[in-house]
């Protein structure tokens, strides 16, 4: 008989992942997925590449990689990122990961050991909330506010917790709670972690898809000290499949993110990195982005028009400016899980929203919608079925 190691006793199942069994049934409409619209896939692109490059020099993608990533790729991030978010100095290293995932594996592998502290957002992204817990790290939650963290709970936190590690923060239509982090707050959680040593991982997997507002700038712009490790991924603008992300890393830190990376994977996949490499050469990746925009711009607003349409009376949220989610708040009367399972029973799925908090013991009355892969036909009809069912729980 095994046991489980002691700091992986605290990781529990992602509710996304296991409600991507139940939403594979018959008639089920999914709002509980994070994936992007199916339809926002360059697929014929990705086929057309794929082949041209096994066409000509299989052997180049299929052979070991260098660690730190496909060369061409990392020179072409260089100068894409330079041009469009100025988050990559001569101080910088881009480093090509398996997602933006590993990104936080990677950074907790190198910075913390057993038993440190992080601050995070909450509500955050489980993955990265259970990747930390993996690391037997304790996380120190931080609310959010309409405009991203709360500042002062920031510095709360930090002074509670002296020797934490690193901030985590989804600046741009955070994951779960669609929210922006204002350009106040950027500057002021860059300043708090300047001056107490801490890091910042800035997660930023959405920035991409802004659909409305302005953009602002990303505090690794702001990243004088080399204190921030700034993430990005492919799986958003490009596909989720091709697991290709890429880490914006001081370079002091350089050194250990790809040794950590050596005894993790070795390499994220040749064949992936050259899909993307040659997907910069070969089309107009600006082009491809304010199309998929468009997209999220229709979905977005058809599902919070439905919400206002068919929940306005019972149900609230902050209309998100970009991203893939919209954050709902339940009456306070309404039980939050209940609700979710009576979803269930009527062929819609939602995430309960304490799947995204550090304790799921403390009360929730939210939930997370996902917006960008069922259809419009679903969208409406899944929301008026949420409008129904709330009015069963109104007492």
């Amino acid at each position: 008989m095994y046991e489980l190691s002691k700091k992986f006793l605290g990781v529990k199942a992602s509710a996304t992942r296991e409600l991507l069994k139940v939403t594979s049934q018959p008639g089920m409409i999914a709002f509980a997925g994070g994936s992007p619209a199916v339809e926002a896939f360059p697929t014929k692109e990705v086929a057309r590449l794929s082949d041209e490059i096994l066409s000509e020099n299989p052997v180049s993608a299929l052979v070991y990689g260098v660690s730190e990533g496909y060369q061409p790729l990392r020179d072409t991030l260089r100068v894409w990122l330079a041009k469009h978010e100025n988050v990559v100095t001569d101080n910088d290293e881009v480093i090509i990961t398996s997602g933006g995932s590993q990104i936080m594996d990677l950074s907790a592998r190198i910075l913390c050991d057993e038993g440190d502290t992080v601050i995070c957002e909450e509500p955050s992204f489980i993955g990265s909330l259970n990747c930390f817990r993996s690391h037997g790290l304790k996380l120190v939650g931080v609310p959010i506010d309409d405009d991203g963290m709360n500042i002062d709970a920031l510095k709360e936190a930090v002074k509670n917790n002296p020797k934490a590690k690193f901030i985590y923060t989804i600046p741009n239509f955070q994951n779960p709670g669609g929210t922006t982090l204002s350009l106040e707050k950027r500057k002021a959680m860059y300043e708090i972690a300047k001056a107490n040593g801490i890091v910042i991982i800035e997660d930023n997997p959405y920035g991409k898809l802004r659909v409305a507002g302005e953009d602002l700038p990303s505090i690794k712009t702001m990243d004088t000290d080399g204190i921030v490790i700034y993430a990005g991924s492919f799986s958003k603008i490009l596909a989720p499949g091709i697991r290709v992300a890429y880490a914006v890393v001081p370079k002091d830190m350089a050194g250990a993110f790809t040794i950590a990376k050596q005894v993790s994977d070795v390499h994220t996949g040749v064949l992936n990195q050259m899909i993307v490499s040659r997907w910069f050469d070969e089309y107009d990746v600006d082009a491809h982005i304010e199309k998929i925009k468009g997209i999220y711009r229709h979905k977005l607003n058809l599902m919070c028009d439905c919400l206002d349409k068919y929940c306005a009376e019972h149900i609230t949220y902050v209309r998100p400016e970009g991203g893939l989610f919209i954050w709902a708040k339940l009456p306070d009367s309404v039980d939050m899980l209940q609700y979710c399972e009576r979803l269930l029973e009527c062929k819609v799925a939602v995430v309960p929203g304490t799947a995204f908090v550090i304790d799921d013991t403390k009360e929730c009355h939210y939930i997370r919608l996902n917006f960008s892969t069922p259809s419009d036909e679903n969208i409406e009809k899944g929301v008026k079925i949420m409008g129904e069912v709330i009015k069963e729980f109104i007492k």
